[in-house]
C-alpha cells in the first residue's frame, strides 16, 4: 500500500504558478472588490460657464461734430480664443501669475517671420463690401452709380459733369473737359484703327507745354523725405547702410521734443539711429567698444515709456544684466530684472534679462509680447558662440511683426549681410549704423620688465594702427641677455609678486591707474589677488568708503554667512584697492566689485574674459597676463575680435585722451611679430550662424500645428544665401513658364487648331442644349411621346450613343427616366472618372450608334434630359432614331 505524500510535489506547484497566472491573488477581484455608493449632487447640474461674447457694440459718430448717431452690432473675430488655442494677439489674456513668463501649455504668438495663415471661410457678405466691384458692364462706356443704400440711382447728369478737385478749388482741368468732348463727338464718327492711332499721336504732341503746366504740383513732405546724409552708401534689398561721415544738421528740427535729453552732444551715428527709432524701424548699430551704443538703448526705453509700451533689453551674461539694471534703474525708475539669480519687478515697462529667458517667454506665449515695442539685443556678435549662438537666431525668428528690433554689436565685417537676413525674414527694412574709428585711440605696448631696475621696460609697438618695428626690436634686445631656453618654464609665486609689484609701481608713477588685468584662469586671478599683500593703492578716505559700502551690502546676509572665507578674503583685498572678478565669485561679491570699480575705488582688478562682455566699466589701462587661452579644445592665440573686445576697455571717454594696452612678456618670451600683427590688426570675425536643432526647440514647435521645424530651419541665418537667391529663382521660373506657354500656343496653332475649334463649338452647342432641353422635355407633347417601350439613344457616363429602352419616369422634382441600355459584356467600360462634358463630346464626335458584338448585355440607368437623349416614334415596325440636331438613321 502506497503512503500518501506529506508535501505537495514541488514541480507541480511550480507549473501551476508559472503556467496558470489566472490563479494569482492579484486576479481574484471577487475578494478585493469594493463598492462606493454615489452621492448625488443636483446643484452641480445648475452650474454652467458663460459662453464668450461673439458680438460687441460699435459707436457710429458724426464725422464733423463727433456726435453719437447710433450703435451697431459687430462680430468679435477673436471670440473664444485663449492662450491654449490661438496665436492671435487679440486672444484673451492669461492669468496674472502667468502673464510674464507664460506657460509651457500656452501657444506662442504668431511670429513675424512666418507668413500669415490664409483666412478660410470668409463670408460672402464681407466680400461684397469691397470697393473693387465692377460697375461698368462689358461693352458699355459707363455704368449706373447708386447711393449708399444700394437702391437709389444717382442723377445721370451729375456723372457727365467735369469733376473739380476739392484740393484745388480755383483750378479747372481743361484737358479733361476737352478729352470728354472728344469722346462724345467720337461716338458719331466712323473710326479706323490706323487713323485712331495717328490721331492720338497728333493730339498728344500738340500742347505738351500746357500738359506740364496743368499737372498737379507735387507737395514735398519734409517729415518723410530722407535727407542727403542718410542716403545709403551700399546695401542690399533689405539692409540700408547710413552714412555716418556727414553731420546731421536738421536733427533738432526733425525731433523737437525728444523722449529723453542727454547732457552731452550726440555723435552722428547716435543721431541717425535715434531718427530711425522715431520712425519705428529696425536698427543695427555696429560701433567700437565704448563708442556709446548704450545711448541708443536708453532712447528706445524712454521712447517706449513715452508711448506707454514695453521694452526688453537682452544680454548674453548675468554680469551685464546686473550692471544695466543698476544703470537703467537710476534713469528710468520702472525697470525690472529677470535672470537665473534674481527676479525683480517683473511687471515693469523695461525688463532686463538674458536671451535664453526671452526665448522661453516667446515659446510659452508671454502676455508681455502684446505691449512690446522694442527688443534690444546687446553684444549681438555673441551669435558666433558655438554653444549659445543659436538662441539669438531663434528669438529673432520668433518675434512678432509689431516688435521693433535694435541690434547692438561691436564692429563686424558682415553687418549688411546679417541685416539683410533679418530684413528678409521679417519683410522690413533694417537700417545699419556703424563707426569707423574709436572715440578714444589705443596705444599698445610690450612689457618686458620683471621688477626692480627693469620695471620701466615698456615699448610701444602699435600707434594708431601703425606697426612700430623699431620698438619691437628694442623689446627683443631688452630680453636678449636673459635666459629663455626653457619654453615650458613657469613663473613662481615670488616672481609673479615681484613682477606685479614693479608693474603697478610703474603704472602709478605714470598715472595709468585704474587698470584691468585680464587673466584666463580663475585660480590665477585668486592667487594674484591674495599674493599682493604688500600693495596698498587706496587712501584712508577711500578705505572708509569701501568698508562702509561692503558692510552695508552684506548686512542682509545671515551672521554665519558673513564670515565665510571668500567674503573675509575679499573684504581685505578690496580695502587695499584690489579686486577679483570671475564666475566663481559669489553673485553678491561680484556686484560689490563691479559697483566699487565703477566708482573708481578699485585701482587694480584681476578679471576673466567675461568682464569685457559688454560691461560698461572702462579703465585707463588694460593688461594682458597672456595672449593665449584654452577654449576647451586646445591652447590657442586670441582671435582679433576677442583681443579688440578686451582691449577696448582701455580709455574712458571724456576722461582719457588715449587708452593704454599692455601685453606682459613673462620670462622674456616675446610673442612672434606675425602673431601680434594678426591679433592687433586683423579683421574681426564675421557673424556666422550657429543654428542647430535642439530637443527643446523641436518639442516647442511640435505643440503648435501652424509652425514647423522645417520653417525655422528655412528662416535661419545659415539659409540666408539660399533665401536671397529665391527671388531670382522665382523670376527664372516665371520666364520659363512664359516660354512654355508660348511654345504650347505655337504647337496648338499648327496641328491642334481643329481640335480647339471643335471643342469651342461643341461647348457652345452643349451649353445651349442644356438650357432648352429641360423645357422641351417638360412640354405635354413630348411627355405623351415618352411612354414606356420608347426606343432612345443615350449618352451617359461611359455609355456613348447606346440604344436604350424607356422603362418608366422617376417621381422626383427633376425629370428623370429609367432606361435599359444595351452593352457589350466583352468590352470593359472606362473606369477613369471624367466630367460629363467629356462623354458628351465623344457622343458628338461619333456618328454611328453603338452595336454590341455577339450576344448583348443590358444595364438599367437613371438619366436626365441633359444626358443626350434622342428619340423618334415607331413606324411600320421599324425604329427610327433622330438626333436633336436633325441627323437620322434607320435600323
Amino acid at each position: 500500500m502506497d503512503s500518501q505524500p506529506i508535501f505537495l510535489d514541488v514541480e507541480e506547484e511550480l507549473k501551476k504558478y508559472l503556467l496558470c497566472p489566472e490563479n494569482l491573488p492579484v486576479h481574484q477581484y471577487e475578494k478585493n472588490q469594493e463598492f462606493w455608493p454615489r452621492k448625488p449632487n443636483p446643484i452641480e447640474l445648475l452650474h454652467y460657464e458663460n459662453s464668450p461674447l461673439c458680438t460687441t457694440l460699435k459707436v457710429h459718430r458724426n464725422p464733423n461734430t463727433g456726435e453719437i448717431m447710433g450703435f451697431r452690432e459687430v462680430p468679435v473675430s477673436s471670440a473664444g480664443t485663449t492662450a491654449k488655442n490661438s496665436m492671435s494677439l487679440n486672444r484673451d489674456p492669461a492669468p496674472q501669475n502667468e502673464a510674464t513668463r507664460g506657460n509651457a501649455s500656452f501657444v506662442p504668438f504668431w511670429p513675424g517671420s512666418f507668413p500669415l495663415p490664409e483666412q478660410k471661410g470668409a463670408s460672402k457678405e464681407n466680400e461684397l463690401k469691397n470697393d473693387d466691384l465692377l460697375t461698368v458692364p462689358p461693352g458699355f462706356d459707363r455704368g449706373l452709380t447708386f447711393a449708399e443704400d444700394g437702391r437709389t440711382l444717382l442723377n445721370e447728369t451729375n456723372q457727365n459733369k467735369p469733376t473739380i478737385s476739392s484740393d484745388s478749388p480755383n483750378v479747372i482741368n481743361i484737358l479733361e473737359i476737352v478729352q470728354q468732348e472728344q469722346d462724345i463727338l467720337g461716338t458719331f464718327a466712323v473710326k479706323h484703327e490706323d487713323e485712331k492711332e495717328k490721331t492720338t499721336a497728333i493730339h498728344n504732341s500738340i500742347i505738351p507745354e500746357e500738359e506740364e503746366i496743368l499737372k498737379e504740383v507735387p507737395v514735398l513732405n519734409i517729415s518723410t523725405v530722407q535727407p542727403h546724409h542718410q542716403s545709403s552708401l551700399k546695401g542690399s534689398e533689405w539692409a540700408v547702410l547710413l552714412d555716418t561721415t556727414k553731420p546731421v544738421t536738421d536733427f533738432e528740427e526733425r525731433i523737437p521734443n525728444m523722449a529723453i535729453r542727454f547732457p552731452f552732444e550726440l555723435d552722428i551715428f547716435q543721431k541717425l539711429a535715434i531718427l530711425q527709432l522715431e520712425q519705428h524701424n529696425h536698427v543695427f548699430v555696429a560701433a567700437h567698444t565704448s563708442a556709446g551704443k548704450t545711448v541708443v538703448a536708453e532712447y528706445a526705453i524712454a521712447l517706449s515709456q513715452k508711448h506707454m509700451t514695453r521694452t526688453i533689453y537682452t544680454s548674453p551674461i548675468k554680469a551685464l544684466s546686473n550692471q544695466k539694471y543698476r544703470d537703467f534703474k537710476a534713469t528710468f525708475k520702472d525697470v525690472g530684472l529677470i535672470t537665473g539669480d534674481f527676479q525683480i519687478n517683473q511687471t515693469a515697462s523695461c525688463l532686463i534679462m538674458t536671451t535664453e529667458i526671452l526665448r522661453s517667454m516667446l515659446y510659452c506665449g508671454s502676455d508681455i509680447t502684446r505691449d512690446l515695442e522694442y527688443v534690444i539685443f546687446d553684444e549681438v556678435h555673441y551669435i558666433n558662440d558655438r554653444e549659445r549662438g543659436h538662441v539669438w537666431e531663434q528669438v529673432l525668428i520668433m518675434l512678432p511683426a509689431h516688435v521693433c528690433v535694435i541690434l547692438l554689436s561691436a564692429t563686424v565685417p558682415n553687418t549688411i549681410e546679417f541685416a539683410d537676413w533679418l530684413g528678409r525674414t521679417h519683410q522690413r527694412k533694417v537700417y545699419v549704423v556703424t563707426t569707423y574709428k574709436r572715440p578714444v585711440p589705443l596705444q599698445h605696448y610690450l612689457y618686458t620688465g620683471k621688477g626692480g631696475s627693469s620695471r620701466d621696460n615698456r615699448f610701444k609697438i602699435l600707434d594708431a594702427d601703425k606697426w612700430l618695428m623699431s620698438a619691437y626690436l628694442k623689446a627683443k634686445e631688452s630680453v636678449a641677455d636673459k635666459e629663455t631656453s626653457n619654453v615650458y618654464q613657469k613663473m613662481t609665486p615670488a616672481q609673479d609678486k615681484t613682477l606685479w609689484t614693479g608693474l603697478v609701481s610703474h603704472l602709478k608713477k605714470h598715472d595709468l591707474l585704474p587698470v584691468v588685468a585680464f587673466t584666463f584662469s580663475r585660480q590665477k586671478c585668486d592667487n594674484n589677488g591674495a599674493n599682493l599683500t604688500n600693495l596698498d593703492l587706496t587712501t584712508q578716505k577711500e578705505k572708509s568708503h569701501i568698508s562702509l559700502f561692503f558692510n552695508k551690502c552684506i548686512r542682509y546676509l545671515k551672521e554665519p554667512d558673513r564670515n565665510i572665507p571668500q567674503i573675509v578674503t575679499m573684504r581685505d583685498i578690496l580695502t587695499r584697492g584690489i579686486g577679483v572678478h570671475h564666475s566663481g565669485i559669489l553673485p553678491i561679491i561680484k556686484e560689490i566689485v563691479e559697483m566699487l570699480f565703477q566708482k573708481g575705488l578699485i585701482k587694480l582688478l584681476f578679471a576673466t574674459e567675461t568682464f569685457a562682455m559688454g560691461v560698461n566699466m572702462p579703465a585707463r589701462t588694460v593688461i594682458f597676463d597672456s595672449i593665449r587661452k584654452h577654449d576647451g579644445k586646445e591652447l590657442r592665440d586670441l582671435e582679433p575680435a576677442e583681443y579688440i573686445q578686451m582691449a577696448g576697455r582701455a580709455g574712458r571717454r571724456g576722461l582719457d585722451k588715449e587708452g593704454t594696452v599692455i601685453i606682459l612678456c613673462k620670462l622674456g618670451m616675446i610673442p612672434h611679430e606675425d602673431n601680434l600683427k594678426k591679433m592687433m590688426l586683423g579683421k574681426p570675425s564675421s557673424l556666422v550662424s550657429q543654428f542647430r536643432l535642439t530637443y527643446g526647440m523641436v518639442l516647442s514647435l511640435l505643440r503648435v500645428e501652424s509652425l514647423s521645424v522645417e520653417g525655422m530651419m528655412l528662416r535661419s541665418f545659415r539659409e540666408a544665401d539660399h533665401q536671397k537667391g529665391m527671388g531670382d529663382i522665382k523670376k527664372e521660373l516665371e520666364t520659363v513658364n512664359q516660354q512654355l506657354e508660348e511654345i504650347s500656343r505655337q504647337q496648338i496653332s499648327s496641328y491642334l487648331q481643329p481640335l480647339v475649334k471643335f471643342y469651342e463649338s461643341a461647348s457652345s452647342y452643349l451649353q445651349a442644349r442644356q438650357d432648352i432641353m429641360n423645357t422641351v422635355f417638360a412640354s405635354p407633347k413630348v411627355q405623351k411621346v415618352l411612354t414606356p417601350g420608347r426606343i432612345l439613344v443615350v449618352t451617359h457616363k461611359g455609355h456613348i450613343n447606346k440604344l436604350a429602352l424607356l422603362l418608366s419616369q422617376a417621381r422626383s422634382k427633376q425629370l428623370q427616366y429609367k432606361v435599359l441600355v444595351l452593352n457589350d459584356p466583352s468590352t470593359c467600360t472606362d473606369k477613369t472618372p471624367n466630367e460629363d462634358l467629356f462623354y458628351y463630346m465623344l457622343g458628338l464626335a461619333q456618328e454611328k450608334v453603338f452595336q454590341p458584338l455577339g450576344t448583348p448585355g443590358h444595364e438599367i440607368l437613371t438619366v436626365t434630359p441633359g444626358s443626350q437623349l434622342r428619340m423618334r416614334g415607331t413606324v411600320s415596325g421599324n425604329i427610327s432614331i433622330v438626333e436633336a440636331c436633325g441627323k437620322k438613321s434607320t435600323h
